[in-house]
């Protein structure tokens, strides 16, 4: 049987085709693909043409995007990294039949993997299935970031996620599916306060429905706001570090003013369109402060030995068992048909429909 499989042949266009299933062979298994979820930023962007390995060449060995070819021309045939599937086929021992685990092969109603190439999580019995969207890369993602707001305090030293948040004051910039697992994370391991900023009244109603605490940064200003009721000594006021989750300029900008002096930026955005109007004169330059790119690949420098995907998939898993419920109920807005997607990802590159999270099944 044909596995259906979701690409984007050029911007504008998703397209749901055919494809022959893989043969099984030795060592590895097949899985049939329950639920896949979207992630609205990345790829909406190939729906939308303004993702950046479409138009130049990612150099891996020296760190470049360079001219001469695009990284991923279109078609582009792989979208998507947040699938759980279970086990039909196994031709490896590492892998049993009837297994249900966390994957990121792409949209595909089917798919045959190598258990040596590729990670399976096993998800636990007492965990919706539904909820692993999040387990083999998004929540880890997330993870992430709390992982560099630690290591930017203790370097090599950091022994569990709360090591950046714990007793601090954390603000979080954007109210996407990354911004709110994070606020949840930085919830979970022990932030003295923690603040969602978004200009969006849906979003932060999410945001408050995860019993979040939000401002709009559109009404009055949120840095006089929060340096205002967070104050360390004289002269020295406001979030000890912001997680940026939301992929433009006024973004970062709003972030570097919320924090204190020589406080740091956690930044797990994607700029598609870059970041121009970014001030780094004004409080970036006059308070000292830092910026920390936390890209899911990799962890902090010196960490990765004892802070590996499983590890954070893990601490994943524990955050969806203390709010997997609210989760369920609040952040996932629409749970849909794979034959539906080509329509919905159009949709939604289009602004005719909004979605904070939408699973697609198989």
């Amino acid at each position: 049987m044909p596995d259906k499989v979701i690409t984007v042949p050029g911007p504008g266009r998703v397209e749901l085709v055919e494809q022959d299933a893989a043969e099984l062979r030795p060592g590895t298994f097949r899985v049939r693909t329950l639920y896949s979820g979207v992630s609205a930023g990345t790829e909406l962007s190939y729906v939308k043409g303004t993702n950046p390995y479409l138009n130049v060449s990612w150099n891996a060995d020296l760190g470049l995007f360079q001219p001469g070819g695009a990284s991923t021309p279109y078609p582009v045939t792989r979208l998507g990294y947040m699938q759980v599937a279970e086990v039909v086929e196994s031709a490896t021992p590492a892998v049993r039949v009837g297994a249900v685990g966390a994957m990121t092969y792409g949209h595909r109603t089917g798919h045959v993997a190598d258990p040596l190439a590729e990670r399976f999580v096993p998800l636990p019995d007492d965990l919706d299935p539904l909820l692993g969207v999040y387990v083999a890369h998004m929540g880890p993602i997330c993870a992430n970031g709390l992982l560099h707001a630690g290591a930017d305090l203790y370097g090599t030293d950091v022994r569990g996620l709360g090591d950046g948040v714990r007793g601090r004051r954390v603000a979080v910039v954007g109210s996407g599916v990354v911004a709110l697992l994070t606020a949840l994370f930085a919830r979970r391991h022990g932030a003295a306060s923690v603040v969602v900023l978004d200009p969006t009244p849906q979003r932060r109603e999410v945001a408050e429905a995860l019993g979040l605490e939000t401002l709009d940064p559109e009404a009055d200003d949120p840095a006089v706001v929060l340096k205002t009721r967070w104050a360390h000594t004289a002269g020295d006021r406001g979030a000890d570090v912001v997680f940026q989750c939301r992929g433009q300029a006024w973004a970062l900008h709003l972030a570097l003013r919320l924090l204190r002096p020589q406080g740091t930026v956690i930044d797990l955005a994607f700029y598609q369109a870059g970041a121009d109007a970014v001030r780094l004169g004004e409080e970036f330059h006059h308070n000292g402060l830092s910026l920390r790119c936390a890209q899911i690949g990799r962890v902090p420098r010196g960490l990765t030995p004892t802070w590996d995907r499983e590890r954070l998939s893990a601490d994943t898993i524990d955050l969806l068992r203390a709010y997997g419920d609210l989760i369920r109920k609040h952040l996932v807005s629409a749970v849909v048909p794979f034959e539906e997607a080509p329509a919905l990802l159009t949709d939604l590159a289009e602004r005719r429909r909004q979605e904070l999270q939408v699973v697609l099944t198989g």
